[in-house]
């Protein structure tokens, strides 16, 4: 029951997460009159903002990892068994794909529709190392400390990663694929995203394996 209770916690809050990703990403696209800066803005402060909130409702319950990249790194802190760690990547990369639904169906667009926005390259495949590793260091930081402070550290920071990379920081592997299925302003296409995910797995691994080095260093 109780692992029930964080699976659903999981589902959920990456279900949201990618409704707020790809709402704000076409809301954004269509007041912005063509400006591509201002429908990014507005898709990053929304981004944030929601992750700040969700995070702060679903950890208590889940841990919030929202992420299969988390997930990853967390088992192999042993803070959950593998067992468990599988069960989350599951039903976060399935709350990924219903957060796109939801988000298409509230714009009158078809539930699924595979991307034809190109992200790809040896930039763009290293921007998302980097966006994840930063993600990684910043959530691995963030909670020895308060768990407002925690959501907040993670919001801010993925608000910033939209800007200062050039993949505009995906940085989440269940993101990625649920992104494929939407030829809105934030997708990817399919054929582009085995990389990002990749890119994003390197990135994790190597913040945790950093962390680890910090966190010991200062016993």
């Amino acid at each position: 029951m109780i692992l029930g209770r964080r699976l659903t916690a999981e589902a959920l809050g990456t279900a949201l997460l990618l409704a707020v990703v790809i709402g704000s990403g076409i809301m954004g696209e269509r007041l912005a009159g063509g400006n591509v800066a201002i429908a990014l803005l507005a898709n990053s402060i929304a981004t944030g903002a929601a992750l700040y909130a969700l995070i702060l409702v679903f950890a208590p319950v889940s841990g919030a990892h929202f992420n299969p990249a988390v997930t990853l790194v967390v088992a192999l802190n042993r803070k959950i068994h593998w067992s468990e760690a599988i069960a989350y990547v599951c039903v976060q990369i399935a709350g990924a794909f219903a957060g796109v639904a939801a988000a298409h169906a509230m714009f009158g667009e078809s539930l699924f529709f595979a991307s034809q926005h190109q992200h790809t390259g040896a930039a763009q495949w290293w921007a998302e190392g980097v966006a994840t590793f930063g993600l990684l260091i910043v959530i691995l930081g963030s909670v020895r400390q308060s768990l407002p402070a925690a959501a907040a550290s993670v919001g801010a920071y993925i608000t910033a990663a939209y800007w200062f990379t050039a993949s505009t920081s995906f940085a989440n592997p269940a993101v990625t694929l649920a992104r494929a299925a939407s030829n809105t302003f934030t997708g990817i296409r399919p054929v582009d995203a085995p990389a990002f995910v990749l890119a994003q797995l390197a990135g994790a691994l190597v913040a945790a394996g950093i962390m680890r080095w910090l966190v010991s260093s200062q016993k």
